[in-house]
């Protein structure tokens, strides 16, 4: 178990740079044993207890002193029912959690994903898959923590909905940018 303040989402790649002796214990078992691993979102909103499963994607680089860089794969969400210093015989965290089983290709509704592919087009995004999860629109969006807890608690109309307000509010902004660029120009 990974203790920080951050709360990946399903499919979502995040880069970690790792230093202490027992995270790189964590990743040396990662590697060598092919196991995923926790980060519990450790943050003062999270009465809920729930955190991310991780896979090692790569390892971009190694340091002499033990430190690395490297790429990690949310592939589920969990609810932590205890978490340990350390476990078992390993320096690093450890804990029981019960996995939701998210699936994170849970395609997004028509409106929305209509909604966002205008998005996109706008943003000048062409390089994507064609189809939309609300994974993949959750990260493309940028949602802060709080949205971010929000939305993995919410049922799926409610993610829906939550998504949509944002694809809205989003076009609204570059809409204004549109707008603003043809009102001021620089001499």
């Amino acid at each position: 178990m990974f203790p920080l303040s951050i709360l990946p989402l399903p499919g979502e790649l995040v880069p970690l740079h790792i230093f202490e002796p027992r995270y790189q214990q964590l990743l040396q078992d990662a590697e060598n044993s092919d196991v995923s691993f926790g980060i519990f979102f450790n943050h003062t909103i999270n009465t809920e207890r729930i955190g991310s499963l991780m896979k090692l994607e790569s390892v971009i680089k190694r340091y002499p002193g033990g430190e690395s860089d490297i790429i990690v794969k949310c592939v589920d969400v969990f609810h932590m029912d205890t978490l340990f210093r350390t476990y078992k015989s390993k320096m690093y965290p450890g804990g029981e959690v019960r996995f939701w089983n998210v699936n994170e290709l849970e395609l997004a509704g028509g409106k929305l994903g209509e909604l966002f592919q205008e998005y996109l087009i706008k943003r000048k995004i062409t390089r994507h898959q064609g189809f939309f999860s609300v994974y993949s629109i959750a990260q493309e969006l940028s949602l802060d923590i709080n949205e971010r807890y929000t939305f993995l608690l919410a049922d799926e109309a409610q993610r829906e909905r939550l998504l949509l307000t944002r694809v809205k509010f989003q076009m609204h902004l570059l809409q204004r940018e549109e707008v603003s660029r043809d009102l001021f120009h620089l001499n």
